[in-house]
């Protein structure tokens, strides 16, 4: 799996987070580093039902349409 070597990603980023607590990163990193980093799968590459929300209410002019690359 890509996601098993978590210590050297974490000490490879942690040269760049400005003194953010190791801990604290760590705790980031489980909460937003998964399986669904590498593929989201069909269902994460659809729009995100946020997307129309601006133009339902009238804040936008147009419908967004939600790239993936």
């Amino acid at each position: 799996m890509r996601l098993d070597h978590r210590e050297e990603a974490l000490a490879y980023a942690m040269q760049f987070a400005r003194d953010l607590d190791p801990q604290l990163a760590d705790k980031f990193v489980g909460m937003y580093v998964n399986e669904r980093t590498l593929d989201y799968g069909p269902d994460g590459r659809s729009d995100p039902p946020s997307a129309g929300m601006g133009h339902n209410a009238g804040i936008i002019p147009h419908p967004v349409k939600v790239d993936f690359v």
